[in-house]
């Protein structure tokens, strides 16, 4: 068991709480059962995971990580990043995609997001992401790390299950535009309601920052701008709101009668 807070192997998971010694080091932490599951399930290898027995809620199994190393409490406390943890953190290696890579389908549903910022939002456009059964979900000009330790915990692990991409905003505009997929804006300007916007086609929906919205580039490379109509004093709502309500709407559009 470690007991000590200045092991090499606790110092370097306190460095890798830093985005960029997880870039330098090609890895990333997971923390939760929950979590550490379904980055395994979805084909992402675990290079090592640290067990501190006293705060297993349920019996510890292998989850085939390389190594496995048992920790005290007090030094689980230095290496976990969230309160109430379950005694389990990981390290994995990220798989980062090529947006050249993916091939749409006829139909596809794709989120993209320009410019996110705050890890909890990224996590839990993801989130909804999984649920609608989205295509993709594609990160313009990203301002946070992917694999951040909150993205992953505000998603509750879904940011492993759906196809992830980060390019330039031009990059992205470039891409929809040369797959034929319709781009959504929401902006305030020259826009109608979302529940009259068809979705059925190729879509993507485009989301920008809460502080500045959309840039000048998704404005003019836009089919068509949408906004959620405001009933109240508040003129928005938070990034990941706004996408769960036109994810979904278009996942009505689309079942079948």
């Amino acid at each position: 068991m470690i007991t000590s807070k200045t092991n090499p192997k606790i110092k370097n998971l306190v460095k890798l709480q830093k985005a960029s010694e997880r870039r330098e080091q090609g890895l990333i932490l997971i923390e939760g059962r929950r979590e550490i599951e379904r980055a395994q399930a979805c084909g992402f290898e675990l290079e090592q995971l640290y067990v501190c027995e006293p705060l297993l809620r349920t019996p510890y199994i292998n989850i085939g990580a390389a190594t496995v190393e048992t920790v005290s409490e007090e030094v689980f406390d230095k290496i976990a990043y969230r309160e109430g943890s379950d005694g389990l953190l990981a390290v994995a290696k990220p798989k980062y995609k090529s947006l050249d890579e993916f091939k749409p389908k006829k139909d596809a549903l794709i989120i993209v997001l320009e410019t996110v910022e705050k890890p909890g939002n990224l996590g839990a456009v993801m989130r909804t992401a999984d649920a609608a059964g989205v295509d993709a979900v594609i990160i313009a000009d990203p301002a946070t790390d992917l694999f951040n330790p909150n993205a992953i915990r505000a998603s509750i692990g879904c940011i492993f299950s759906v196809p992830v991409y980060a390019c330039s905003t031009d990059e992205c505009i470039h891409w929809l535009k040369k797959n034929g997929i319709t781009i959504y804006c929401t902006y305030l300007k020259a826009s109608i309601d979302y529940l009259d916007a068809d979705f059925r086609k190729a879509s993507a929906l485009v989301m920008g920052t809460e502080a500045t919205g959309i840039s000048e580039a998704w404005v003019e490379a836009a089919d068509q701008n949408i906004i959620i109509p405001m009933q109240g004093i508040a003129d928005s709502l938070n990034v990941s709101v706004t996408t769960a309500i036109v994810t979904f709407e278009a996942v009505r559009q689309r079942r079948k009668p």
